[in-house]
Parts: structure tokens; sequence; C-alpha cells
């Protein structure tokens, strides 16, 4: 298949090819927007979860994968304070930010002193785009890169599945989508963003454009207690038994 060599773990993804860590949908503030009078821990348990992904992969470049921060507008100094707590994680396992702009990002210069990008494009075999997926990315500038890659690796829609009645964050992972590439969506990272169930869903529920066919996909969901990746059939076959 064309993911067997992504590892999952927790809700992130590591591409070993190209030493990648992938996090996607950090919504960085979500907590201030929730509204809740105690404290939910957002800071510590982001930057908690991120620095055990780097110490168990200890990769050469880590990316985030669009929606680093929640609000819209007006992050707060509270929201700069988690993104650079996270980036000096990332800089003492002597690895390379970047950062994809998502839907969300639009006030991230405010809180990011860094450069951004739209895509990154891995060469290594099989060529991959990772983006954030609420949009097309401009046409590839890398003479050796496709125009459509043959796999590519998205956030933004927050997939979950319902197994006897419990919600589990999951990734999702279908071939023969847009153009024929096949897609890889990892879930957010944020535990505080809620998920998009999958179950019964139609391809509109999903509403990256890279989808186009969601009964193709097969939900994984990682297991914390046995550390594994749980594989699933494809919604299209699994249906008939959730």
């Amino acid at each position: 298949m064309a993911f067997e060599d992504i590892c999952v773990h927790d809700r992130a993804a590591y591409l070993p090819r190209a030493d990648t860590l992938v996090c996607a949908d950090l919504h960085i503030g979500r907590e201030e927007r929730a509204g809740v009078e105690f404290p939910l821990g957002e800071h510590d348990d982001l930057c908690e979860r991120l620095e055990a992904l780097c110490a168990r992969f200890d990769p050469a470049r880590v990316i985030f994968a669009g929606d680093v921060l929640h609000s819209f507008s007006g992050p707060s100094i509270a929201a700069r304070r988690t993104l650079e707590s996270l980036a000096e994680i990332v800089a003492d396992h002597d690895a390379t930010l970047t950062i994809i702009e998502g839907n969300h990002d639009t006030a991230l210069s405010a809180v990011w002193d860094g450069s951004t990008v739209s895509a990154v494009e891995l060469e290594a075999e099989p060529n991959t785009l990772i983006t954030h997926g609420h949009t097309i990315p401009g046409r590839s500038m890398s003479p050796d890169f496709p125009a459509e890659p043959d796999r590519v690796v998205i956030g933004h829609d927050h997939p979950a599945i319902e197994i006897e009645g419990v919600r589990h964050p999951c990734f999702l992972s279908g071939s023969d989508q847009r153009h024929g590439a096949s897609v890889f969506v990892l879930p957010a990272f944020n535990r505080l963003a809620p998920g998009v169930v999958v179950n019964n869903a139609d391809t509109s529920a999903l509403r990256s454009p890279y989808v186009t066919d969601l009964g193709g996909f097969s939900p994984i969901v990682y297991d914390a207690d046995t550390d594994e990746a749980l594989r699933f059939p494809p919604l299209s076959e699994l249906r008939r038994v959730l």
C-alpha cells in the first residue's frame, strides 16, 4: 500500500524515508476560546506530546501541517508562548521546523517571526506532497517534482471513528483519490479539537478537495495502551459491521 512506510504514533505521522515528523491542526489557543472556567492544560499537553514524539523518532525535520492557530484573528500572548515552546522543543532535538499555513492561520505572522509555506515536497520515492488540505496549493516550483504527486499527506478535517460508542481520533489512508493520488489524512493534534465522525459520513463531510471517495479510505487508530496502530478495512466495507 502507498502508506506502509508511514509510522503513526499519538496523533502524528513519521515518514522515515524523509526523516520527517508531521503534526497537523495544533489549533493553539483553542483552550482560551472554549470559555471553560478551569484551564485544560493545552500548553503542557502539546509540548509534552511533541517532546515525546521527537524523542521517539529523532526526526531531522518537523512539519506543522496547517491550522497551527485556532483563532482567525488576534492570537494571544499565551498562544505565542505555546508556539515558541514548541519551536524550542524542535530546536532542542536538532531538527528543522517547517510551518505550513492552514485556513485558520490568517494571523500567524502576529506570533511567528519565521517563514511559512503552502506545501512541502518530499522527492523521496514515492514523491509526497504535504499540505494542510483545505485547498490545492500552487503548481510545484521544483523541476523534479510532478504537478500531480503520487501521494498527499494532509490534515484539515479532523477525522474520528466511533467504535462501540467511543469516539477515537483516526488517520485515514486512501488510494485513487484526486487525480489518482493516494491520500493520508491526519487527525487533529490538539486533543480539544472535536473530530468529524466518518462512520456513516459521505464524501462531502470531509471538505478537503483531495478527498474524492471517502468510502475508499481505511481508518487507522493508534492504541496508546498497546502502542500499536490498528488498521481497519475501507469504510465502504467497515460500515457493514460498525
